[in-house]
């Protein structure tokens, strides 16, 4: 007797709710989008096309620097997160078990399993002294900040990639008399390069999204694009936010096609 192989498309309802998941996730997105041509200044009645929130929005002072901010910071950690995630992914695939080496994955992942808020207090609480101690009050705080939140998201795609790597390249070139350095070099380094450009990636978006550990850790006059929003909203709410909200959803989908076209040119 032939069994048919299990397949969850086939499954009474499987169409409708994945379906009504689409609606779910996408329709809030589109109704932003269509509200930001909006002419009225109002969220929920239109009233005719107009790009005036988007010129609002670009010759707005302000959200020019909260953007050029949030940009610095995400660009940063992102930048430091898949350095950091690269060595601790290295350091957890490519050496023989030893002990501990399960509470060092816990710990990496720490920020994944613990509530956003108690990281926050607890890196408003660490760089309070530091504050105290040295007096500086720059953007280094934010960016240690993101940094330590977004390593896990670096992390886990480029430690997924180097245990989905062939060892047989690795193995051969240090067989060929290949120093270790010239082996991650020419080697593993290229192989493991969509890996650290997803996790940068995910990195990246964390960071702008990064409300409430920045809500803690800035000082006065740093805020970034998410806080000013949430700031914007909480006083008065117009299609101005839609817009800016509508052009990091352009910068999202531009920074995805150039990692697809650069995974796909690498494969």
């Amino acid at each position: 007797m032939n069994r048919r192989a299990f397949s969850v498309g086939r499954m009474p309802g499987f169409a409708f709710i994945a379906m009504l998941t689409f609606v779910f996730l996408y329709v809030p997105i589109l109704t932003l989008i269509v509200y930001s041509f909006n002419e009225a200044p109002s969220m929920a009645t239109w009233q005719g096309f107009s790009l005036r929130w988007y010129e609002a929005a670009l010759s707005n002072r302000t959200v020019q620097d909260v953007s050029i901010r949030s940009l610095i910071i995400a660009v940063s950690a992102a930048s430091a997160a898949s350095i950091v995630s690269t060595m601790a992914a290295l350091a957890t695939t490519r050496s023989r078990n030893f002990p501990g080496q399960t509470m060092i994955y816990a710990l990496i992942n720490q920020p994944l399993m613990v509530p956003e808020i108690v990281t926050g207090v607890s890196l408003l609480i660490f760089f309070a002294m530091i504050k105290v101690q040295t007096g500086y009050q720059g953007l280094g705080y934010l960016i240690a900040a993101h940094t330590a939140f977004c390593i896990p998201f670096a992390y886990l795609p480029i430690r997924a990639r180097l245990e989905t790597m062939d060892l047989s390249l690795e193995r051969a070139a240090a067989d060929l008399y290949a120093a270790p350095l010239q082996v991650f070099r020419h080697v593993t380094l290229p192989l493991l390069l969509p890996g650290i450009l997803a996790g940068f990636m995910l990195s990246f978006v964390v960071s702008l999204d990064a409300v409430v550990i920045t809500e803690f850790v800035k000082s006065a006059g740093q805020d970034t694009l998410s806080t000013y929003m949430l700031g914007q909203i909480r006083r008065v709410t117009t299609p101005e936010m839609n817009a800016i909200a509508t052009l990091f959803i352009l910068l999202s989908l531009v920074a995805v096609t150039i990692f697809f076209l650069l995974s796909r040119k690498r494969g």
